[in-house]
């Protein structure tokens, strides 16, 4: 007795073969994890464009560019550590970290604050080197290494502040050798018309475009993906877990540097206490731009329309003269209604596959 395979299924005469069917460009934007976003950004501007006669203003617009700018060049790397699938709980206080030691240093030793700024930068990348090595080898989760880590430095920015400068706030260093130059390349601004433009805004673009080439067009891109997607299963593949996981916190912690010096060299002085609860806005402006919690899934762009979101509602509400302490709660509301509308977009997507 003989057993027959299973014919071949066949095709209709004159079907297309399903091979060679191209996505309709309405199914590729569905799949987009920025979509959501930029529906609730395109909303948002509508909104305050409605209710305060001031927001459209060219002036007003680069003020909302720039707060978007302090917050997206941090929200950028962030945005590719959760696609990677972990957490940075100490981001917001490594910026505050990174202008105090580039102060002090700078001080202290009465050196070219440039000295003090490469100093800061080692010290900034030997921090996220040591989020990233920790976690790689305790197997911890991210949260309970970097809330350790937030801990650690914020008691650090305060104790080692106090002692050496004797107050909370660092000297200032703005007769110092080396600060205009410094300045001009963190916080530099310039005029266009009748708009200024803040060069963190240049950072912030320039850090877009890099980050959308290395997550759309590397190698390293694809390792991020994969290790969000599942750890386990990458290495099994051959991905560099651990070296990719160290790079993604040196990413982050390179950001920071950046945003510690624009701090510095806008205010000549550094408050010791500041940055705290900025990491969970990082966070949020990245899962409003639909980076998922549980990593894999996301994008540069996105982390950059969350950031804008961010920007364009803090200070549409004080163009609207309305209450600012209603702001923390636009801001969650635009946390739940961005996460479910970019969990909708991500089913219709899948379904439409």
């Amino acid at each position: 007795m003989s057993a027959t395979a299973p014919s071949a299924p066949t095709r209709e005469p004159g079907a297309p073969d399903e091979r060679l069917l191209h996505n309709s460009m309405l199914r590729t934007l569905m799949g987009r994890p920025e979509l959501g976003s930029i529906v609730g950004a395109l909303a948002v501007f509508v909104f305050f464009s409605l209710v305060a006669d001031s927001f459209l203003q060219a002036s007003s617009l680069s003020t909302v560019l720039y707060a978007s700018s302090v917050i997206g060049i941090m929200a950028v790397p962030v945005a590719l550590l959760m696609i990677g699938g972990e957490f940075d709980l100490s981001a917001g206080v490594l910026v505050t970290s990174s202008a105090l030691v580039s102060s002090m240093f700078s001080y202290q030793m009465t050196a070219n604050v440039w000295v003090g700024v490469f100093v800061s930068l080692l010290v900034t990348l030997a921090v996220g080197v040591f989020n990233g090595a920790m976690l790689t080898r305790t197997k911890l989760p991210s949260f309970i290494i970097t809330l350790g880590t937030f801990l650690m430095l914020t008691g650090l920015n305060l104790g080692f502040t106090k002692l050496i400068s004797g107050t909370v706030s660092t000297k200032s260093i703005a007769d110092m050798e080396g600060f205009t130059s410094a300045k001009a390349v963190f916080a530099h601004e310039f005029v266009i018309g009748d708009v200024t433009i803040k060069v963190t805004i240049l950072w912030w673009i320039a850090l877009i475009a890099v980050a959308t080439w290395v997550l759309l067009r590397t190698r390293f891109g694809n390792w991020i993906f994969a290790v969000g997607g599942g750890e386990h299963a990458a290495r099994a593949v051959g991905v560099p877990v651990t070296r990719t996981k160290i790079g993604l916190y040196m990413g982050v912690a390179f950001a920071a540097w950046i945003c510690g010096q624009h701090l510095l060299f806008s205010f000549d002085v550094v408050q010791s206490g500041e940055g705290v609860g900025n990491e969970l806005i990082y966070i949020i402006a990245a899962v409003i731009g639909g980076c998922l919690i549980t990593g894999g899934y996301g994008s540069a762009i996105g982390s950059a329309i969350g950031a804008l979101i961010f920007g364009m509602t803090s200070k549409g509400i004080v163009y609207a003269e309305w209450d600012p302490d209603w702001f923390k709660f636009f801001l969650g509301a635009m946390l739940l209604l961005a996460t479910l509308l970019n969990a909708w977009v991500r089913k219709r997507a899948e379904a439409t596959r």
